[in-house]
């Protein structure tokens, strides 16, 4: 089943459901689908955006959700900090499986031996191999970190 099609049916099962957040955080998903879709369209590009594409697009959308909710939460507005807690929650279960702490290791080591990165100025050829193969699966903010403190 594509992303596509996974979306569709959490969407119709939260409306017979009557599952209001969850429905509008779908919604949301699927806005920004629909937005990348067209934009792909008027680039010359694919009808629709790719598996690979909806991930990095959730996978956006979490983290755009976790900068507001620690604003929120600075701000001592909770409820609202909540409501994009939950919001994350709903996004995360159409993303794959997030790499433990030593599978990000042994990737960041694959990649190096993959690329034959030698220094810090070869950063980008190992984070463009992991970006590609594990899209969604890992933090890359925490990732690059860990990838310049090998070499650095």
């Amino acid at each position: 089943m594509s992303m596509r099609e996974r979306l569709q049916s959490a969407l119709k099962d939260a409306m017979k459901a009557r599952e209001a957040a969850r429905l509008s955080t779908l919604r949301l998903i699927n806005a920004a689908i629909k937005d990348r879709d067209i934009a792909s369209r008027g680039e010359g590009g694919a009808e629709t955006v790719s598996d690979a594409e909806i991930t990095a697009i959730l996978a956006k959308m979490i983290k755009q959700r976790q900068e507001s909710a620690r604003a929120y939460e600075e701000g001592g507005r909770l409820e609202l900090a909540e409501k994009e807690l939950g919001e994350i929650k709903v996004i995360q279960e159409f993303l794959p499986r997030q790499l433990s702490e030593a599978e990000v290791a042994a990737a960041i080591e694959a990649a190096i031996a993959e690329t034959g990165a030698a220094s810090i100025r070869d950063v980008g050829k190992v984070m463009a191999a992991l970006k590609s193969q594990y899209a969604g699966q890992m933090d890359f903010g925490a990732v690059g970190a860990k990838v310049k403190n090998r070499f650095g």
